[in-house]
Formats: C-alpha cells, structure tokens, sequence
C-alpha cells in the first residue's frame, strides 16, 4: 500500500515575506573583518586578512596599494639590488646572442658567392631545375 504524504504550503503577500523570510545570503559570503580598538592581528592573522583582501587591494597607488608594498617592503628588505642585478644579468645575456646571431648571419651572407651573370640561375631542390627554389620554407630572417 502507496504512503501518503501530505505537503502544505504558507503563501505570503509581496510586503508580508519580506518582514517572515530572511533573504541575506549568509551562508555563502566571508565573515567581514574587524579590527576594533588598539589589538593588532598576529602576523599569521595579518598574511590570512592579506590573503582574503588581495583581490580588493588596488594594484596602483601611493598608499593601500600593492605598488605601495612593494616599494615600502623593498626599502625594508633591500631586495631591489637583486632584481636590479639580476636584470642587468638578462641584458648583458640578450646583447651577447645578438651579438652571435649577427656574427652568424655575416658568416652565412659571407659563405653565398655572388654571381655575375646578369640573369643568376638558383638551383631548385627539387631538382627541376629553372629559377625556381621548391620545397616551401620561410622567405628570410626578418624580426
């Protein structure tokens, strides 16, 4: 034999509902942070505010920005010596493979033996013969 289940349904009025049901989300949203009076979080609870708030920090700004921790943690830590260091590194690094790209590519222009025939014939790959250079490939080496 079939169970019956009886389900009865409350019906509010549009004003009635909003004063009987509570339609805050709660459940879904982060508790707010709040500091009150002179007690100063743990740096544990300062790095866990940091990390719920770093979305909201702008990135750009002379104070209460992400710039303006950089800059106030680099004067501290002393750090930008470092990266300075190190991106000079990368330049000196990208001038020399500059450097013996174009020395390549003297070598490669200096190894081609000009022609001085007013009509030079480039020998095809494919073996066809004629002007003609087969078998695809890049045109050069622009940058």
């Amino acid at each position: 034999m079939a169970e019956q289940i009886v389900l009865t349904k409350q019906v509010y009025d549009k004003n009635q509902y909003q004063k009987v049901i509570d339609t805050t989300f709660t459940q879904l949203v982060q508790p707010t942070l709040q500091i009150t009076g002179s007690v100063l979080p743990t740096v544990n609870e300062f790095f866990n505010f940091y990390n719920q708030l770093f979305f909201d920090i702008p990135k750009f700004g002379e104070i209460n920005s992400h710039e303006y921790l950089i800059k106030t943690s680099q004067e501290y830590v002393g750090s930008s010596n470092v990266i300075n260091d190190e991106i000079q590194a990368l330049i000196a690094e990208i001038t020399e493979l500059r450097q013996e790209n174009l020395d390549l590519q003297q070598q490669l222009l200096g190894s081609i033996t000009p022609t001085t025939t007013s009509n030079p014939t480039i020998p095809s790959i494919g073996g066809s013969g004629g002007n003609s250079v087969s078998g695809g490939g890049s045109g050069g080496g622009g940058y």
